[in-house]
This record gives C-alpha cells, structure tokens and sequence, in this order.
C-alpha cells in the first residue's frame, strides 16, 4: 500500500473534535467510515459540514476523510466544517481569505457554561420562599 499525500486540520465546535485529512484525488466526504448522508442525516447539518468546499468549488475535486468524536451529530457537524477550512488553508494558501470571509476560520467559541453549587443548572436558583 502505498502512502498518500494529504492535508491535515484539526476543527473544534463546543465538546466535539474533528481530525480532517484533505487529498487531492477526486472523491467523497467520509465521516468516522461512513459516507456524509449516513453519518450527518439531517440536511442542514451535512451542508453546514461541507460549507468550506462549497465556497472554494472544490466538493469534485478532493476526497474528505474525518475523524469525529465527542459531543452530538450538529456540534460534529461544525467541528468537521470547521477542520475542512483549516485543511484547506494548508493545501492553498490562497484559499484562507475567501475561507475567512465566510466565517469558516473562526473557532466558535460558545460552550455550555458549567453548573454552580446550590443552583439546580448554570444559573437556574431553586424557587425562593419568603415563609
């Protein structure tokens, strides 16, 4: 077997993390060994995983293999776009300013805030009784 060559990039979305490989041969998305529409089944999640090819027109013309663990399917999906951008970048330099234009670059950083002692959630407080 001989040894292919790729793009890496690592993508974050709230608890999940996704390893992106980028290879120049034609070909599809494969997520955790399963094709996009069996891996991410909801539409809008798929096409938010794949935004990065759609922008730079390249969905034809490489073939997407991630790595997805932790978190749900729609946090996956934001953690797999955001490692195709970043692979992509690496591949043509080119290709970072109109990435960055769509806001493909940036980490989001939203995270679920982390519970309080004597507090039933992050900022729900137990109902308060005068009497």
């Amino acid at each position: 077997m001989t040894q292919q060559q790729y793009y890496y990039g690592t993508g974050r979305r709230k608890t999940s993390i996704a390893r992106v490989r980028v290879y120049n041969t034609p070909g599809g998305v494969t997520i955790n060994g399963k094709p996009l529409e069996e891996a991410i089944p909801q539409q809008a999640w798929a096409q938010m995983a794949v935004a990065p090819l759609a922008v730079t027109q390249l969905a034809n013309n490489v073939t997407v293999t991630v790595k997805a663990h932790g978190g749900g399917v729609g946090s996956q999906a934001g953690a797999v776009s955001h490692g195709i951008a970043r692979a992509l970048t690496v591949m043509d330099e080119n290709l970072k300013k109109p990435l960055r234009e769509a806001g493909l670059l940036t980490r989001d950083s939203r995270m679920k805030e982390s519970k309080k002692y004597g507090l039933k959630r992050a900022r729900k407080a137990p109902q308060y009784t005068k009497r």
